[in-house]
């Protein structure tokens, strides 16, 4: 049911800020907010008021927008930081407590009863004013299992709206996001919140199993910015669920907004777009070899899982190589208006694989072959072949 029915909450506004090349101005939190708003996110994540001054004062601006996406902000399970979070008039406050060995031994020291002390102590008061709330496990797979449902069915008699299970150190597999998911399931009643890190790259495999286990919203960052390698790209995850339900993703995400969204947030954080980038990337839609190329001006289906019109985006095929096939470059000599025979784009298709044997050839340069194809003088090809290109505009051909 939760691969029909899921929530993204992005985390780019908190986590993002965790990212080392991160630092977004007020201003900027609002057009990041208001593009993800526009998108068609469910909810926006902020970092705790608590954090700075100019934190909470962020907070209380972008709360009052009007946006139509939920604002929640991320505190520690301390009264003063939820109340805090309270003033600021988000809709809901998502409050965590470390629960694995390590983290209460070197983090905060305190015992599983003391946890459960401080989070009904938190959550009673944050619900008794009217906010949505979230309590989650911090490492929670790194925690021990009778640890962490005491503490989740402890929340959940609460009333808390959300449990939050978090792979702090990206150390999970996506089997045992699944177990773990599948059995807090039948303990809780409440939704489930899936936070996972990409040090092991696993975090959009782990969403994904965690929605098939049950699970009912995802944390997600633009272009997966965050802590370390940062959590799951809100695009590789858009991708992941496009590729199971394309006409749910297109009528819930307003999705040609995805590369104006990244390529702002590229901007601001100093970092480019990756080339491999999932959808955005400028590889994405790209198809070089002959075979392949072929089947994608017959059919895009063959090689192509998204589509690249539902994104605003085109595909390309590249065709200025050793590897490139006949049906490819006829392709281009027809969105030239060219009017080659079927023998004569062979012929000169065996000529661009020759020259691209001798150096790297530009699409530029494909084009000149092409529109000269009948009229270049045959030393001059040949001179090609040798030297590699020349200036064919000086061959002698017309």
């Amino acid at each position: 049911m939760s691969l029909e029915h899921f929530a993204i909450i992005e985390s780019t506004l908190r986590e993002g800020e965790q990212f080392v090349g991160a630092f977004f101005t007020s201003d900027q939190k609002v057009q990041i907010a208001e593009m993800l708003d526009a998108f068609g996110v469910e909810y926006i994540e902020l970092t705790s008021p608590a954090a700075s001054p100019q934190s909470f004062k962020d907070a209380c601006r972008i709360a009052r927008l009007g946006l139509k996406a939920k604002i929640l902000t991320h505190t520690r399970c301390h009264m003063e930081d939820a109340k805090l979070a309270m003033e600021t008039g988000v809709d809901g406050i998502d409050v965590l407590f470390g629960t694995s060995s390590i983290l209460r031994q070197f983090s905060h020291g305190k015992s599983i009863p003391e946890i459960i002390e401080a989070a009904i102590e938190v959550i009673t008061y944050i619900k008794s004013q009217g906010f949505e709330v979230r309590f989650s496990s911090e490492d929670s797979f790194r925690s021990d299992l009778v640890d962490l449902l005491m503490v989740y069915r402890a929340v959940d008699e609460l009333g808390v709206d959300r449990v939050g299970i978090a792979d702090t150190v990206g150390v999970a597999t996506p089997r045992q996001v699944y177990d773990l998911v599948s059995t807090l399931r039948g303990v809780v009643h409440c939704d489930i919140e899936f936070h996972g890190h990409n040090d092991t790259g696993c975090a959009i495999a782990n969403s994904f199993a965690a929605l098939e286990a049950g699970a009912t919203h995802i944390d997600t960052s633009v272009l997966g910015i965050g802590e370390r390698v940062g959590i799951t790209p809100l695009g590789g995850f858009i991708a992941r669920m496009y590729s199971i339900n394309p006409e749910l993703v297109k009528s819930k995400y307003n999705l040609p907004l995805l590369r104006d969204i990244e390529n702002l947030v590229a901007d601001i954080v100093g970092i480019q777009v990756p080339f491999n980038n999932y959808i955005t990337g400028y590889t994405a839609f790209t198809h070089k070899a002959g075979i392949h190329a072929k089947a994608i001006l017959n059919n895009p289906d063959t090689y192509e899982i998204l589509r690249p019109e539902d994104f605003g985006l085109t595909r390309y095929v590249h065709i200025a190589h050793r590897l490139t096939g006949w049906n490819a470059v006829k392709n281009r000599a027809e969105q030239l208006g060219l009017n080659l025979t079927d023998e004569e784009i062979k012929e000169a298709t065996a000529h661009i694989k020759a020259l691209a044997d001798i150096k790297p050839l530009a699409m530029e340069d494909v084009d000149a072959i092409l529109r000269h194809w009948r009229s270049i003088p045959k030393e001059a090809l040949e001179e090609q072949l040798r030297t590699g290109l020349i200036d064919l505009t000086k061959s002698g051909a017309s």
